[in-house]
């Protein structure tokens, strides 16, 4: 266990807080709901999970071996209320986090029925089963920074702004935000549970096997001895390591346990300002480290729609939460290369 939890040595936590906490985890088997099962694991935290099966292979949550420290490991499909309840009532968590998603962009697009069962009806069912287990005093609904109306600003979105989306992904993230008010201010605050919902960037970090990202993308070119294609050179996304915004999830759900409704409402986590970079500028970065490393530009004119701009600003977690990035950006990426 020391092993494989090493990349977490000095991203401060409340151990004592967690030590003993029921979790229940959607999600689980996936990229960063694994790095998020192996992190409560290591302080303590008696750590459930329903999900899917990995969605790769090879995948995080095998690799890392994140089921050997689960005190239950279901598969399961969020959009299945009845197994999902019965799941949720036997393991009788104090604390939730749902991040059971299908979240890709350009998938999106071929599958919108099924996205959007997933993202929003699997919201819907995730909050309606956790009205029957009466010990729930807190939930984070982990959604994107993509469920804001991309207006291409130049400055970062605040918690405030305007939902929607473009794209099938985008817009179901945003409905599934709409949903989490919607039970919080109909049944769950009155109920005593703490809802809120978390928003973050682009993450990257070892063990991230999905196609059409950037960073797998390169590796598996790599692996190949192949040239890595880049759709969109110049867009620009906040880029973070995956640890970051997970400690900004786990330092919300301890707020939400401690002080309700205080802080139960939407909240950004994003990376510092100079790290939302284009996506040529992270490859050429990656390249630096990989001799023979190969890439090129291959926009097609039949692509869908991509935002081409997007920054969050986090300062209400900043101020309210005392959270903030830990690593900058070259850092997340010779972190994510030595893994």
């Amino acid at each position: 266990m020391a092993k494989r939890l090493r990349a977490l040595e000095g991203l401060a936590v409340n151990k004592e807080f967690w030590r003993g906490k029921r979790v229940f985890i959607t999600g689980h088997t996936g990229f960063k709901g694994g790095w998020l099962s192996l992190w409560l694991q290591s302080v303590g935290a008696e750590v459930h999970g329903y999900a899917l099966a990995p969605p790769t292979e090879p995948s995080f949550f095998v690799e890392a071996k994140v089921e050997a420290g689960m005190a239950s490991h279901v598969i399961g499909d969020v959009t299945d209320l009845s197994h999902l309840k019965a799941a949720l009532q036997k393991a009788n968590p104090e604390i939730v986090f749902h991040l059971a998603a299908q979240s890709l962009v350009r998938y999106s697009y071929r599958e919108p029925l099924e996205t959007f069962a997933t993202n929003v009806m699997g919201t819907a069912h995730l909050l309606e089963a956790a009205r029957s287990v009466a010990g729930i005093r807190a939930i984070v609904n982990v959604t994107t920074d993509k469920c804001y109306e991309n207006r291409e600003w130049l400055w970062g979105y605040r918690e405030n702004e305007a939902l929607g989306g473009h794209d099938p992904y985008s817009a179901s993230k945003a409905c599934s935000e709409l949903v989490t008010a919607a039970f919080r201010s109909s049944f769950l605050a009155a109920s005593g549970t703490a809802v809120a919902s978390a928003r973050a960037g682009n993450v990257i970090g070892g063990g991230d096997w999905a196609l059409d990202r950037l960073v797998p993308d390169f590796f598996r070119a790599f692996d190949q001895g192949q040239e890595v294609v880049i759709r969109s050179p110049k867009a620009i996304r906040p880029w973070q390591h995956v640890l970051e915004p997970l400690s900004g999830y786990l330092a919300l759900a301890e707020h939400l346990y401690a002080s309700g409704q205080a802080f139960a409402s939407s909240w950004n986590f994003g990376p510092a300002d100079d790290d939302a970079r284009p996506v040529s500028w992270v490859v050429e970065r990656l390249a630096e480290g990989f001799v023979n490393a190969k890439w090129r530009c291959e926009a097609k004119a039949d692509d869908p729609h991509e935002a081409h701009y997007l920054r969050l600003d986090s300062s209400k977690s900043r101020q309210l939460l005392a959270w903030a990035p830990r690593w900058c950006l070259r850092q997340a990426l010779q972190k994510t290369g030595d893994w």
